[in-house]
């Protein structure tokens, strides 16, 4: 209450008089058991964060500051927000997805993403990448999200996912005439058809490129990781891209693709389904990350016959591609494609991470420093002085049992509690 009246205070001062007065800010304390390095995977004990308007000032100070409002949450490991950088909370699994495009409005769309992303964050993930969304719901979603409107991660939009005309960024399934796609949702063909695509994406707010490198499991045709781009469309993608310095990740299952993607310059590879030992040395030399998506193949689907072979055929390659890639050390960001099962549940890809051969603290770099290095991304991350207070806590130690993660009791973002086992 002290704060609103003074912060009212100010900007009465502002406008009568031009002049702003001192408005007091708010500081908080974090008391934990523990927190997590996620750079050096050490474990500190206890943890003492100090917050002051929703950035790290101190992290285990000799003296705790006076006056600051102090948050005791006991037998937990602080660590930071987790960063999911493959979601789609536009869209759900559910009876009747394929003709949805057809039935559901842009209004819809916005609702369903509301509380969708509500769901994420209180599963510890306080910031996520969308990499396609109709109607630049996800750009509106980002700006909610930060003026505070609605609950949910801090959101980096991508717009409309690019791709050719039938591809598996298009809408399919339809007679002739009907929903037909162009540059302004993400269908295009040919240099200059993609690039007008990606400005288009951009000047609407797009802060990430998705684009469709092959075809898929869900979209129409009878084959899976055919590669649907020429390498010139490939590289003047991602030229136009970073020249307005903006990150580019593409959808690919096959080799082909990944291996066209990557050395095109591509700065991720989306699933990444089909790898061997040719395809993860090219994405050792060019350092393109893998974002791969796995814990979904581990789900019982209700799927149309052609998509259910197509979703098995895929499925084949999963352990050997990403064991292999684990074990050769290929970058890997964290990725769910939330969308594709309840949302809430993202953390189990960290044991499905683990099971394929990461040790714990690698599978939690994937959705911290590993996440915020792909993305270009220096205030969150880690728990350190100057940045953000995105923080979560979960019980016991993440370094001893990865399901852990699976169970957030704690999470703040930019220093606001969103979710608290205990009370405050």
């Amino acid at each position: 209450m002290i704060n609103t009246q003074l912060r009212f205070v100010a900007i009465v001062s502002l406008l009568l008089f031009g002049f702003v007065a001192p408005v007091a800010a708010e500081t908080i304390v974090l008391k934990a058991d523990r927190w997590l390095n996620v750079s050096s995977g050490r474990i500190f004990a206890p943890a003492r964060i100090v917050i002051t308007d929703g950035i790290i000032t101190a992290v285990d100070p000799k003296t705790l500051p006076r006056d600051a409002k102090v948050i005791e949450l006991g037998d937990m490991t602080l660590m930071p927000g987790l960063m999911d950088l493959h979601t789609h909370v536009a869209y759900e699994d559910v009876d009747g997805w394929q003709y949805e495009s057809a039935t559901k409005s842009t209004g819809f769309y916005a609702m369903r993403s509301v509380r969708n992303a509500r769901k994420i964050l209180l599963a510890g993930f306080t910031t996520i990448r969308e990499l396609g969304s109709p109607g630049f719901v996800d750009v509106e979603l980002a700006k909610a999200t930060d003026l505070g409107w609605v609950e949910g991660p801090r959101v980096i939009p991508s717009g409309h996912a690019i791709g050719i005309t039938g591809g598996h960024c298009d809408v399919t399934r339809f007679k002739p005439g009907l929903l037909e796609m162009d540059y302004r949702s993400g269908i295009a063909d040919g240099v200059d058809g993609l690039i007008k695509a990606v400005r288009y994406q951009i000047k609407h707010g797009a802060e990430s490129i998705k684009i469709c490198v092959t075809s898929g499991v869900m979209s129409a045709g009878s084959n899976a990781g055919i590669l649907q781009l020429s390498q010139a469309e490939l590289r003047a993608i991602v030229e136009e891209a970073h020249r307005q310095k903006v990150k580019v990740t593409g959808h690919a299952h096959g080799k082909e693709g990944i291996i066209a993607a990557s050395n095109a310059g591509i700065d991720s590879i989306e699933h990444a389904s089909m790898m061997d030992a040719e395809t993860i040395k090219i994405l050792k030399q060019n350092g393109t990350y893998v974002v791969p998506t796995i814990f979904q193949w581990f789900l019982e689907y209700d799927l149309p016959p052609e998509v259910h072979i197509k979703n098995e055929y895929v499925k084949s390659f999963i352990a050997n591609s990403m064991t292999l890639a684990i074990k050769e050390n290929v970058k890997i960001a964290f990725g769910t494609d939330a969308g594709l099962y309840p949302y809430g549940r993202n953390a189990e890809e960290f044991a499905v991470l683990v099971k394929f051969g990461m040790q714990p603290i690698e599978a939690i770099q994937t959705a911290t420093i590993n996440a915020a290095d792909l993305m270009g991304i220096k205030n969150r991350g880690k728990i350190e002085k100057g940045l953000l207070a995105d923080i979560i806590g979960v019980p016991g130690n993440p370094l001893k049992d990865i399901k852990v993660m699976e169970n957030v009791g704690f999470v703040m973002k930019g220093g606001i509690v969103y979710k608290s086992e205990f009370k405050l």
